[in-house]
């Protein structure tokens, strides 16, 4: 059995969420990126191939949570929402993220 680095765990991960999550034009899908520096986040809607809105900040949790505030507002304009961690294991930044966006309101 051949050992696996980080990055190939997180694409498989990534490609067993993404076989079951979808986004719609009244379900747009919620997905985040982390790089070294930042942290981004954005509204897709997969039916049409285009990302709606996307906000990039600093990699601190205060940062994110300020962000999750300003993406909360455009995000409420849909009824419910799908959330993608795209393979990142649901801890730190992410669950920040997410959670932040639940305390405004945000229905995923």
């Amino acid at each position: 059995m051949k050992s696996k680095n980080k990055q190939q765990q997180r694409e498989r991960r990534k490609a067993h969420i993404r076989k079951n999550v979808r986004g719609t034009s009244s379900k747009p899908r919620i997905f985040v990126f982390k790089s070294n520096k930042y942290f981004y986040a954005g509204l897709a809607d997969d039916d049409k191939n285009i990302v709606l809105k996307s906000f990039m900040c600093k990699r601190k949790s205060d940062d994110i949570i300020a962000m999750a505030k300003k993406f909360a507002k455009e995000a409420v304009k849909s009824d419910s929402l799908v959330f993608d961690r795209s393979g990142y294991k649901y801890h730190g930044l992410i669950k920040t993220f997410a959670d932040e966006l639940r305390k405004q309101k945000v229905n995923i």
